[in-house]
């Protein structure tokens, strides 16, 4: 698929799915993507008044946790999904963030911020669904200060078996028939197993932050490796 067929069909999944998605995390990650954020924060170690920016920000539940974590410091969401910002703009005012939190409807390969802006740059399930992940790992590296935070949260491959095959049945025949039951998306969450076939695995995807020139690199495998955090610094 080209990157603009690609850019524009993963637009449609998540404009459509938004009502939804948070439901759908929780059955596509066996209820633990918030256990893999909280372990991804504990690594970031998020300084109060420190600002950040979550990259395809989706309902922003990272966002806020960015947001909560810092206590003072600016935190943009971006996301080029209206329908997905609007779900998250919801939580962001129930929560009384509205203040702390800016939400942009804008394109993760071509971030609207000056160079050295923030002091972490976050993206969680998304690396996957751009059409090019280097350039998105490079701009979020462009946009973070000299010493900030360059960090993945992303769907991995698992290498034991017999967890693998499992896990892999699971993904590609069970998950799409789940998302046809609870959120009448059947080729959307088939889609969305497809996406991770021709994505690199942890040990590839922390070779591609150290190319782009991020420094002390570490690549965390989490739940037999069907996630992975990875976190560079910017020199």
């Amino acid at each position: 698929m080209e990157s603009k067929s690609k850019e524009q069909f993963v637009h449609s999944v998540f404009e459509s799915i938004a009502p939804k998605y948070d439901m759908m995390n929780d059955i596509l990650s066996f209820r633990r993507h918030k256990a893999w954020r909280n372990f991804t924060m504990r690594k970031m170690n998020v300084r109060p008044g420190s600002t950040s920016i979550d990259l395809c920000c989706g309902t922003c539940d990272w966002t806020i946790s960015l947001a909560q974590a810092s206590g003072t410091g600016r935190t943009v969401g971006l996301d080029f999904s209206q329908n997905m910002l609007s779900v998250g703009a919801e939580k962001v005012a129930r929560l009384g963030l509205e203040r702390q939190i800016e939400l942009v409807q804008g394109n993760a390969m071509e971030l609207p911020f000056p160079d050295n802006t923030f002091d972490y740059a976050t993206i969680g399930f998304a690396l996957r669904n751009v059409p090019d992940l280097v350039k998105v790992i490079e701009e979020m590296q462009r946009v973070v200060k000299p010493g900030g935070l360059v960090v993945s949260l992303e769907l991995s491959k698992p290498t034991w078996e017999p967890f693998k095959s499992l896990y892999y049945f699971y993904f590609q025949k069970i998950l799409p028939l789940l998302g046809k039951l609870i959120a009448q998306k059947y080729e959307q969450y088939k889609w969305l197993p497809e996406s991770l076939v021709h994505f690199p695995d942890h040990k590839q995807l922390a070779a591609i932050f150290r190319e782009t020139g991020l420094t002390e690199v570490q690549a965390y495998p989490l739940t037999g490796g069907i996630a992975a955090v990875h976190i560079g610094r910017k020199k």
